[in-house]
C-alpha cells in the first residue's frame, strides 16, 4: 500500500520516520509492505532524508491512483478539510491526528468515506499515543457508556502539577511550560480549555453516536486558578485537574470542560505532568482507565501509523466509526449538571451559609474562605447572589 503524507511538521515527520525505521515490523503486521509516497510541504527542506518525496501541489497526490492512503497532519479546518475531502472523493483512505477537524467535521467526513468505499480514521486526535478511540468504539460495544472523563491536555496538566506540587503561581508555571516547549507562545487553546473541549466532543460523539458541535460546549480553562486554590485543594486532600467530560443523562448528555477538584484517592488525581488519562464508566465492564503520553512527536505518530496498519490489514472493511450529525439537540446545559462544588470567597462564612446553606469549611488561607457545598448546580450558585470569587465542581465517581 502506498502512503502519502500531507504536512511535514512534528507529526508528519514522525510518521515518515516510523514508517522507514520500523518498515519490516510494520509490513509483517499490516500483511503487506507500506511504501512511502509523496509528502506535501509548503517550503523546501534541503538535505532532508525525505527530500526526494516532497511535492508542493496536492494534485500530485490526488491524481496518483497508486496512492491509496493519505495522512493529514496539517491541522486546522481550512486546507486540511479540503485535502481530506478531495482524498476521500477519490476513494483514498484518510488518517488524521487533527482534533479540530474531527470535532467540527467528523460526521460529514465519515459519511463521505462511507459513500466512496474508504475509511477515515483518527485515533491520534484524542490522547496522542494512548489507544482510546478504537477501544471505546469497538471493544466496549456491548456496553452503554454512562460517563467519559479525561485529562485531555498535557500543557494544562503540567501547569497544574507545578502549582499543586511545587507551589508555583499560574503565570510562573505557564512560563516554565513555554520554556520547556510544552506550551505555545500563544497558549490560549490549551489554557482556556479549547483543545480539551474538542477532544471531549470527539469522545462524546463516539460514546453517544451524535456529533456534538464544539461551539455549543462549555469550555472553562485554568487561567483563573490561583496558588490559594492549590492550597485549599491540598487541605481538602484533593488535586485540581482540567477535565473534559461527557455524561449520559435523562434527555441527552452533558459535555463540558472545566477545572475540577479531585480526591487524591481517585485514579485521575495521580496523573501528573504532561500525561493524559481517560476514564470510561460503562454498564457492563464498570470503570476502565486509559493512561499514557498525550502528545509529542512519536507518541502521536505512533497512533497515526497504528491507523495506517489497521487500514492496510482491512482495506475493504466498512468505515468503522459512525455518528449522526444532529448532536446539538441532545446537548444539555453544563451549568445544570448537579455536583458538590468547591467555592472561594472573601465574604464571611456566616454570610455565605446564610445564602448557600451548610458548607464544609477548609482552613482559611490569607483571609480568604474556601469550602465545599452540598450538591447543587453552577447555575444555582451563580443565581444565589453570594459573593463568590471562584467555583469548581468536585469530581466523584
Amino acid at each position: 500500500m502506498k502512503i502519502a503524507i500531507a504536512g511535514y511538521g512534528t507529526v508528519g515527520g514522525g510518521v515518515a520516520r516510523i514508517l522507514e525505521k520500523n518498515a519490516q515490523t510494520i509490513a509483517r503486521r499490516a500483511g503487506q509492505p507500506l511504501e512511502l509516497g509523496a509528502i506535501l510541504v509548503r517550503r523546501d527542506f534541503p538535505g532532508d532524508p525525505f527530500e526526494s518525496h516532497m511535492v508542493r501541489d496536492f494534485s500530485a497526490i490526488e491524481q496518483d491512483d497508486a496512492t491509496q492512503l493519505v495522512v493529514e497532519t496539517i491541522g486546522g479546518c481550512g486546507v486540511a478539510l479540503d485535502i481530506c475531502t478531495r482524498a476521500l472523493r477519490r476513494g483514498k483512505h484518510v488518517v488524521t491526528a487533527n482534533k479540530q477537524l474531527v470535532a467540527e467535521h467528523g460526521a460529514e467526513l465519515i459519511a463521505l468515506a462511507q459513500r466512496h468505499g474508504c475509511q477515515f480514521l483518527f485515533e491520534a486526535s484524542v490522547g496522542g499515543g494512548i489507544p482510546v478511540l478504537h477501544p471505546l468504539n469497538e471493544c466496549l460495544d456491548a456496553n452503554i457508556v454512562n460517563d467519559v472523563t479525561g485529562i485531555l491536555n498535557g500543557t494544562t496538566n503540567y501547569i497544574l502539577t507545578q502549582m499543586l506540587e511545587n507551589g508555583a503561581e499560574y503565570a510562573d508555571a505557564l512560563a516554565q511550560a513555554q520554556r520547556l516547549g510544552y506550551a505555545e507562545a500563544d497558549p490560549t487553546a490549551d489554557v482556556e480549555g479549547i483543545d480539551a473541549g474538542r477532544k471531549a466532543c470527539i469522545l462524546a460523539d463516539i460514546a453517544y453516536g451524535r456529533q456534538i458541535p464544539p461551539e455549543r460546549v462549555s469550555m472553562r480553562g485554568i487561567s483563573g486558578i490561583t496558588a490559594l486554590d492549590a492550597r485549599f485543594a491540598a487541605a481538602a486532600g484533593m488535586k485540581i485537574k482540567l477535565l473534559g467530560r461527557a455524561i449520559r443523562a435523562p434527555g441527552g448528555a452533558y459535555v463540558y470542560v472545566c477545572p475540577h477538584f479531585i480526591p487524591q484517592t481517585q485514579m485521575l488525581a495521580c496523573v501528573g505532568d504532561v500525561f493524559n488519562a481517560v476514564s470510561v464508566s460503562a454498564s457492563e465492564v464498570g470503570n476502565v482507565v486509559f493512561y499514557g503520553p498525550g502528545a509529542g512527536r512519536f507518541p502521536t505518530a505512533s497512533a497515526v501509523v497504528g491507523d495506517i496498519i489497521d487500514i492496510a490489514r482491512h482495506p475493504d472493511r466498512p468505515q468503522p466509526f459512525h455518528w449522526e450529525p444532529d448532536g446539538a439537540a441532545a446537548l444539555l446545559d453544563a451549568d445544570d449538571h448537579p455536583a458538590r462544588f468547591f467555592l472561594r470567597s472573601h465574604a464571611s462564612r456566616e454570610a455565605l451559609e446564610q445564602t448557600l446553606g451548610k458548607i464544609d469549611w477548609l482552613p482559611e488561607q490569607a483571609g480568604v474562605q474556601g469550602g465545599i457545598t452540598a450538591e447543587t448546580t453552577r447555575r444555582a450558585l451563580e443565581a444565589s447572589g453570594a459573593a463568590l470569587d471562584a467555583v469548581y465542581p468536585i469530581f466523584e465517581v
